[in-house]
C-alpha cells in the first residue's frame, strides 16, 4: 500500500498528463471526474457538424488506467473542498482525504451574465453540447423542407454562430459546407445552397489571437464559402425566434455560442483569487498560494508569464502544466529540489476553415492554404488515443475528402424533436 494518496480532479488534457507521467511513482492515486470519458476537444466541433462520430474523439477514462493497479478512478462531482481538513466532498455525500490535490476542473461557456441564453444558444464543451448542436442543425434543415411558410423556412435556413474565435470559425466554415456541398441533392422542397451561415463578432476582426494576415486569410476563405461575417457589433439577445445584433433582429433558428468561458468554481472552493473568467491565481509552481499541496491547472487555472500575459487556455498548455505539476510530485516524493517556476512554450496556433483550408502560426513559420490543412489533420490525428481511433478519423476525413459526404448525420431522441417543434 503506497502512503501517499493524490487526488486528481478532472480526466481532461492536464488531469490525464499529469497521470500518465506519474507512472511508477508510489502513490495512490484517485482520478475523479463527472463524466466518464476524456474527451479531445480540439475535434468535438466535428461532432457538432455531423464529420465525426462521439466514439471517435472520447474514450472512456477506466479503460485508459485498466493497466494501472495504482489508479481508482471515480465517476463523481466535487462540491466542495476543505483545503484545512485536507479533504473534498462530492455531491452524492462521500468526503475523500488527500495528501496532494490537483484540481484540472476545466471550464465551460460564459454568456457574461445572460446565462438565460443558454437553452437557445448553446456552447461546445461537451459531447453533450456537440450532439445537441448537430440534432439542431439537422432538424433545423428537416423543419425547412416541411414548412411552406417562406418566413418561417428562411428562419429555419439561418444559422448564427456568436463569438469569432477558433471554435466559431470552425463551425461556421463546416456548416457553410454542409449546406452548400453535402445536403443540396437530399432535399427536394427547399435548397440548402440558400442557407445563410452567419459569424458574430463584437470586436474588430476574427481570430484576434492569430496573426493578421493570416485572420484575414481565413476571413476571406470564409466569405467564399458563403458565410456573413459581422464585426464590430454586439449581440444584445438571443431567443428561440432570432438573434438581436445590435438593434437589429434576425429571424433564425439555430444559435450557437463561442463567444467565452468561465472557469470551474475551484477558487471558490479553496476561498482564493481568481481572475474576471474565474480562473484560480496560482503561484509559478502552480499551487495555490498559501496552499502547497494543492495544485490547479488547465483551463481553470490563471498562470501568469514572464511577460505578465496569461497562458491561453489552449491543449497544449494544459499538458505542459500536467507535465511540469508530475516532476514536482516527483521530486517531492523522492525528496529532491523541486523544478524551477512552470515555463509555458508555445507550440503554435492553429484553426481550420473548412475542407483544405486551414492556418498555422508557428511564430516566425506562418502557413496557410491547403498545406496547413494537411499539417493540421497530421497534428490532430498524433494527438488522438491509440492507433484505432487515429485510422477511423484519417478514415472519415479522408471519405469526406473524397465524397463530399459527411456521414455522421443521424437525428436521435424524439424527445428532442418535440421540444425543438415548440420552440416554433
Amino acid at each position: 500500500m503506497k502512503d501517499h494518496h493524490l487526488v486528481v480532479v478532472g480526466g481532461g488534457f492536464a488531469g490525464l498528463q499529469l497521470i500518465n507521467d506519474l507512472k511508477g511513482v508510489p502513490t495512490r492515486i484517485t482520478l475523479i471526474d463527472r463524466r466518464n470519458h476524456h474527451l479531445f476537444q480540439p475535434l468535438l466541433y466535428q461532432v457538432a457538424t455531423t464529420l465525426l462520430a462521439t466514439s471517435e474523439i472520447a474514450w472512456p477514462i477506466r479503460s485508459l488506467y485498466r493497466n494501472r493497479s495504482e489508479v481508482t478512478t471515480l465517476l463523481g462531482e466535487v462540491v466542495s473542498v476543505d483545503a484545512k481538513a485536507n479533504e473534498l466532498s462530492l455531491s452524492n455525500g462521500e468526503a475523500i482525504s488527500y495528501d496532494s490535490l490537483v484540481l484540472a476542473t476545466g471550464a465551460t461557456h460564459a454568456y457574461f451574465g445572460r446565462d438565460e441564453w443558454e437553452p437557445v444558444a448553446p456552447g461546445l464543451k461537451t459531447l453533450e453540447d456537440a450532439t445537441t448542436i448537430r440534432r439542431r442543425a439537422l432538424l433545423a434543415f428537416e423543419r425547412a423542407e416541411a414548412t411552406r411558410s417562406s418566413g418561417e423556412k428562411a428562419a429555419f435556413l439561418t444559422f448564427a454562430i456568436v463569438g469569432a474565435g477558433p471554435t466559431g470559425v470552425e463551425l461556421a466554415g463546416i456548416i457553410a459546407e454542409l449546406a452548400h456541398r453535402t445536403l443540396p441533392q437530399e432535399f427536394r422542397r427547399i435548397d440548402t445552397r440558400a442557407t445563410r451561415v452567419l459569424l458574430i463578432e463584437a470586436g474588430g476582426r476574427i481570430l484576434p489571437s492569430f496573426d493578421e494576415a493570416l485572420a484575414r486569410y481565413a476571413h476571406d476563405s470564409l466569405r467564399k464559402r458563403g458565410v456573413e461575417i459581422i464585426l464590430g457589433r454586439p449581440v444584445t439577445n438571443c431567443s428561440v425566434e432570432g438573434v438581436t445584433v445590435g438593434d437589429d433582429f434576425i429571424a433564425c433558428k439555430t444559435i450557437i455560442w463561442a463567444a467565452g468561458v468561465k472557469a470551474s468554481p475551484a477558487a471558490k472552493w479553496l476561498g482564493t483569487n481568481s481572475d474576471r473568467a474565474g480562473r484560480t491565481i496560482v503561484d509559478p509552481d502552480l499551487t495555490v498560494s498559501g496552499q502547497p499541496n494543492v495544485f490547479v491547472i488547465g483551463d481553470t487555472a490563471c498562470v501568469i508569464q514572464a511577460e505578465g500575459k496569461p497562458v491561453p487556455g489552449i491543449a497544449p498548455a494544459a499538458k505542459q502544466q500536467g507535465a511540469y505539476v508530475a516532476k514536482v510530485l516527483r521530486a517531492r516524493l523522492a525528496g529532491k529540489n523541486p523544478p524551477g517556476p512552470f515555463r509555458y512554450r508555445h507550440q503554435g496556433s492553429l484553426a481550420t476553415i473548412g475542407n483544405s483550408a486551414a492556418i498555422i502560426d508557428f511564430g516566425r513559420i506562418k502557413l496557410k492554404g491547403s498545406l496547413a490543412w494537411w499539417i493540421w489533420g497530421l497534428a490532430h490525428i498524433y494527438f488522438l488515443i491509440g492507433t484505432r481511433w487515429r485510422f477511423a478519423v484519417a478514415w472519415s476525413w479522408l471519405w469526406i475528402s473524397i465524397s463530399g459526404q459527411q456521414s455522421a448525420r443521424l437525428i436521435t431522441q424524439r424527445e428532442t424533436i418535440k421540444e425543438f417543434a415548440k420552440d416554433e
